[in-house]
Formats: structure tokens, sequence, C-alpha cells
């Protein structure tokens, strides 16, 4: 074995033993999420031996809840470029000291979109048939084969980012340029592209007019880029309260800048898309009239799809106020603008597109207990990998644990 090697390893294990230590809100949290994991894992264990049967998904609605947390996800993962940009582009040092903890989510949040991908698999021991070489990818006809790829590719990307960065300041030494320049400008690209692809995957399915729109991909991205970096100004505050590690509120606040300019460009392109829809009033605005309005007595996202559009103008008002400099207001814009993203690229843009089939008939989906489960089970499992990223990396960062230091430190 290579002193190189061996110096790796001993990393590592330094960094893994980090995980066991904390005090009792870390343990208490660590609980929590573990006993909704298990939750979760018992929910897909009877959706396993069972089947399908026990979500609310059926022939004409094959698409619900794990796809819907599924997309918005995605969107989560690709807002992590939102930081990169500024820092390496246009060489913005006030993002500089965050950029690890804004990629190390995006891999916990690609974890996520994975895991999900796999609980609506009737069959995941079947994924076999889409590996290359062994099944058949069909790579480039398929869509679904290209989100495959960069959904992929980008946890590799972030992984070797955040790795190699982390394992520098582990070591003191200064990152060479050509191990990570390239890739981190090549995951701008991809951060891009995973959120067209998946708007593409719905956009090029002939059969249900709601999602034929070239104005999806364009609202994918300015709801992730709102959403994504909302989500890491509430946990950035976090964890400058519970460590030493210093996230400055100048950095939080260009953070908000960048939410408050994404969430009027997401708001004005519903907007653009609700003109779309209901101006010409043609046929193939039922599924849209079904979403906001009901259709032939069936009114079952009515209610989901208004909650939305409250949620999203309050953290739009909220925004443009001068009080979201505040960070009272800010964080309570934060979560009304994450959960209205949700609801409104989850339940708003998957449901809606099966109903109705494109038969005529008028089948209603609604998620099951199992399904909000696993659903928990999932996120729960996401953001425990996010807090052992987190305890594993911010000892280094902030230097308590170094290669010169003492073995126990």
């Amino acid at each position: 074995m290579t002193t190189a090697l061996k110096d790796y390893l001993v990393f590592v294990g330094r960094c893994a033993r980090e995980t066991i230590r904390g005090d009792w809100r870390y343990f208490l949290w660590m609980s929590a999420l573990t006993g909704v994991c298990l939750l979760g894992l018992n929910a897909y264990c009877k959706q396993f031996v069972i089947g399908l049967s026990v979500t609310g998904m059926n022939d004409q609605v094959s698409w619900g809840l794990y796809i819907a947390n599924f997309t918005f996800l995605v969107g989560m993962a690709a807002a992590a470029v939102m930081i990169v940009v500024p820092v390496y582009i246009y060489k913005d040092e006030t993002l500089h000291d965050i950029v690890i903890l804004g990629e190390l989510l995006a891999v916990a949040v690609i974890i996520m979109c994975l895991l999900f991908v796999t609980v609506d698999l009737g069959r995941p021991d079947r994924f076999w048939h889409i590996i290359p070489g062994i099944g058949k990818f069909n790579w480039p006809i398929s869509m679904l084969s290209w989100d495959v790829i960069v959904l992929n590719v980008y946890l590799a990307l972030n992984a070797h980012i955040c790795g190699y960065l982390v394992y520098m300041v582990y070591c003191k030494r200064k990152p060479t340029p050509m191990f990570y320049i390239p890739f981190v400008f090549i995951a701008i690209i991809w951060a891009f592209s995973i959120h067209t692809v998946t708007a593409f995957l719905y956009v090029g399915l002939g059969g249900r007019p709601y999602w034929n729109s070239a104005i999806i991909a364009p609202r994918f991205l300015a709801s992730a880029f709102t959403a994504g970096p909302g989500f890491l100004i509430l946990t950035l505050q976090v964890i400058r309260r519970v460590s030493a590690y210093k996230i400055t509120d100048k950095a939080i606040f260009m953070l908000r800048s960048i939410v408050q300019v994404s969430m009027i460009i997401n708001v004005f392109l519903l907007f653009c898309e609700l003109f779309k829809e209901f101006y010409t009033d043609s046929a193939h605005v039922a599924s849209a009239k079904y979403l906001y309005f009901g259709l032939h007595g069936h009114y079952g996202l009515v209610p989901w799809i208004w909650t939305a559009m409250a949620l999203d103008t309050a953290a739009l008002i909220l925004l443009v106020l001068p009080q979201s400099r505040s960070l009272k207001y800010l964080n309570l814009a934060c979560v009304l603008a994450i959960v209205g993203i949700w609801i409104e690229k989850g339940m708003g843009l998957i449901i809606p597109a099966f109903v109705p089939s494109p038969l005529g008939e008028m089948v209603e989906y609604f998620p099951t207990r199992n399904e909000w489960l696993v659903c928990a089970g999932i996120w729960a499992f996401g953001m425990l990998v996010y807090t052992l990223f987190l305890k594993m990396t911010l000892p280094v960062l902030t230097g308590d644990i170094a290669a010169d230091s003492p073995n126990g430190a």
C-alpha cells in the first residue's frame, strides 16, 4: 500500500469518526431521522412485496408522488450552480466559503432523486435492463436514458470536486487547478442539463398536451434557482449556529438576491403559461381546467394548486419588500417559496397531465399513506446523508482536523 493511499485512508477514517461525536442535539436529530428512515423502509418493503397497488397510482395515472418529488429535487440539485458561477466565473469571493456546502447538498439531493426513481419502479430488480452492455440502454433515442446519464454524471462530478477540495484543505496544500477547475466548469453546464433533460422527458410525450410547452424547461430552471438557494439559506443559518464554521450575513443576503430574481422570473413564467392555456380555450386545455378549476365534478388538485399560488405570491411579495433584508422575514419567504414550488412542480405539474386520460377518462389520483411514508423516509435519508457530509467536512474546513494535527483531534 502506497504512502499516499495510507494518508487518504487515515483522512477518511478521521472524518468518519466525527460522525459519532456530537452533543445531545446532534444525536436527537440523527435518531429522529433514522426513525423516519425506518418507517419509510418498512412502507417500501410492504410496497415491494404487494406491489404498486398500495399506492394511489393506476393504469391512467402512472406517475404520482414519487416522480413529483424527483422533479422537485432535480431542481434542488441543479441550484448548486448558482453558488458556483459567481465564485468561479465572476471571481466573487462572497460565496467562496459556502461553495462546498452547496455541492455537498447537490450530492445528497441526487442520491434522493435516484431513490425516488427506484421506489417508483414496480420491479426495481429489473433495473439492469437499462445498464449499458448488459441490457438495452436505448441511447440516444430514449430521453429516459439521457436523464440516467446526466444525473449520474452530475453526482460523480460534484462528489469528485468536494472530495478533492476537502482533502486538499486537510493536507494544507493548494489544490492543483487541473484536477478540479475543468470539472467545475463541466458541472456548471451539467447543472443546467439535468433539469433541462428532465423537462424534455415530459415535453417529449406528445400524448400529454399539458406538458407540450417550450416554456417547461425555463420554468423548471427558474423554480430550481429559487427553491435550491432558498433551502441553502435556511441550512447555512443552522450550520453557523451549531458549528464553528463562519458564514457571513453578506453571503446569505447574496443568496437572497438570487432567490429574489429567480422568484420574479418563476412567477412571470407561470403567468405566461396560464395565458397560453386559458386565452385560446382549445381542446387541449382540459388538464389545466382540471388543475385550476376542476372538471366534470372532479376537484382533487384545485386546493393544491391554489395553495401553491398563494404561497408563491406571498413569498414574492416578501422578497421584493425591504423587510426581507431581515433574516426573520427572509426565512419565512424561503419556507413559503420552497413549499409553494414543491406543490407547483409536483402535484401541479405531474398529476394534471394524466387527467383526463388520452381516452377522456376522469380518474383522479390521491397519494396513499404508504406513499407518504416512503417519501418521508427518502427525505429523512437525504437529510441524514447531508448531515453526515457536513459533520465530516466542517471540522476539516475549520482546521480542527488536519494532516499535521493530533490523530485524535
